[in-house]
């Protein structure tokens, strides 16, 4: 029997692979970026029950006065389990409402609560600064792209499929 390592295509393979470093890939840094960005935000945000979801859920509601659950599962990208989870506590805490729709009984429509509301308007400032303190020493111009390229690759996600189905 050959001893398979002394293969060439084993041995290119192996050589390959032990120049891949896993710090340097894209996974791993949008991975620690988004790590950083919620240290920070919940070293900042004056409310220690208001999580990063939770805050995004507040908004997206905010944002569409209404809307089902489905619509803020498609707007906030987080997956509706996770978004259920979030909706209880926020509920719980008399932030949001949540209602059958009255003319499809099966939807269920979420709007925010005059307390929901006004943590909203209470916390956009400190969330403008965690987004500030999140870029860093990026310039201006660094921001601009950090941003754009940020948003081009989640459109990849959104774009019609080209193959045809």
């Amino acid at each position: 029997m050959s001893d398979l390592t002394s293969a060439p295509h084993v041995s290119s393979a192996r050589a390959s692979t032990d120049d891949y470093q896993f710090s340097e890939q894209i996974g791993h840094l949008l991975r620690r970026a988004y790590q950083r960005h919620v240290a920070l935000f919940q070293q900042t945000i004056p409310d220690s029950q208001l999580t990063a979801a939770q805050f995004v859920v507040l908004c997206a509601v905010r944002d569409q006065d209404a809307c089902s659950l489905s619509d803020v599962v498609r707007i906030t990208a987080i997956d509706q389990a996770t978004v259920r989870g979030v909706m209880e506590r926020l509920k719980s805490r008399d932030l949001l409402q949540v209602a059958q729709d009255a003319v499809d009984r099966r939807k269920v429509m979420v709007t925010l609560t005059d307390t929901g509301r006004a943590l909203v308007g209470e916390m956009v400032p400190f969330a403008e600064k965690i987004t500030t303190d999140t870029f860093g020493d990026l310039n201006p111009a660094e921001r601009v792209a950090m941003i754009y390229l940020l948003r081009k690759m989640c459109e990849v996600d959104t774009a019609p499929s080209s193959s045809g189905n």
